[in-house]
């Protein structure tokens, strides 16, 4: 009975131990690419941001995106992707009011998509 007892705590505290770490980096990741989505919606508001400048957080998102498979579901990774590929398209062509609306879209998703992954009640049951 003892040995029930102990081995439903330790599988209650690795559980609660993964839900923390995987909170974390989610959270971690999805902050930081948050920032350097303000950083070119200042510059697409202000009609300065180039390519390069699109391209530049696209290529970190890719380097995000590979741990993050590990944590989410390929779906939500695959919208943003989408997302960033028009948005270096648009920013190209010089597209800034669409490549605006784009970048807000991918704005709301790193707010959001934490959020249905966190140990919430209401994503438990």
């Amino acid at each position: 009975m003892v040995k029930s007892i102990v081995c439903i705590c330790v599988a209650a505290l690795l559980l609660a131990c993964g839900a923390l770490c995987e909170w974390a980096i989610l959270k971690n990741n999805f902050n930081g690419f948050q920032e350097e989505l303000i950083t070119l919606t200042r510059k697409l508001e202000e009609e300065t941001a180039n390519g390069e400048d699109a391209k530049a957080v696209q290529t970190s998102w890719e380097e995000r995106k590979k741990s993050l498979h590990v944590w989410i579901p390929h779906n939500d990774v695959a919208r943003i992707d989408d997302y960033m590929s028009e948005t270096v398209r648009l920013v190209s062509e010089g597209e800034y009011a669409l490549a605006l609306a784009k970048v807000e879209i991918m704005s709301h998703l790193t707010e959001c998509l934490p959020g249905t992954y966190l140990p919430h009640l209401e994503n438990i049951f």
